[in-house]
């Protein structure tokens, strides 16, 4: 099966998809804002730099695409009908980055947090976010 999109226009496409800021990174940034929670942003000394690091909790959050990090079981992780063995081995390699990032983060003490695209979708997102600030404060 072949691309419904030229080279050219695929490769663009691919370019405007960014690591940071993204809008589920947002919307759980202004979230945790808005209930007077104070973080850091992607810090680079902590492995698998965290999306959201709130030092004062030793807690950290991954903010997850359902596509890039192979959430099994979601309606948003489809497997690519191109290039299917190349893609299944990048959300591989992601989804095992993630799993030892995890694990070095809480052997070093920190909590992780893990929250995934779907979860902030309309009819998701309030269940999602309401427990948060409780299961980021029963740290201290």
């Amino acid at each position: 099966m072949t691309d419904v999109h030229s080279p050219k226009i695929r490769s663009y496409n691919m370019s405007r998809i960014r690591s940071k800021d993204t809008k589920p990174e947002m919307l759980v940034r202004k979230f945790l804002f808005s209930k007077g929670f104070r973080y850091r942003l992607h810090d680079k000394n902590l492995p698998g730099k965290p999306d959201i690091v709130l030092p004062k909790f030793r807690t950290v959050i991954f903010i997850h695409g359902c596509f890039w990090h192979g959430h099994q079981g979601c309606s948003y992780f489809v497997v690519p009908k191109t290039r299917t063995e190349w893609w299944l081995n990048k959300i591989g390699n992601n989804a095992a980055n993630d799993k030892k990032s995890v694990g070095l983060l809480t052997s070093a003490g920190w909590r992780v947090i893990e929250i995934w695209e779907c979860g902030l979708k309309k009819n998701t997102i309030e269940s999602t976010l309401s427990g948060l600030p409780g299961e980021i404060r029963s740290v201290i």
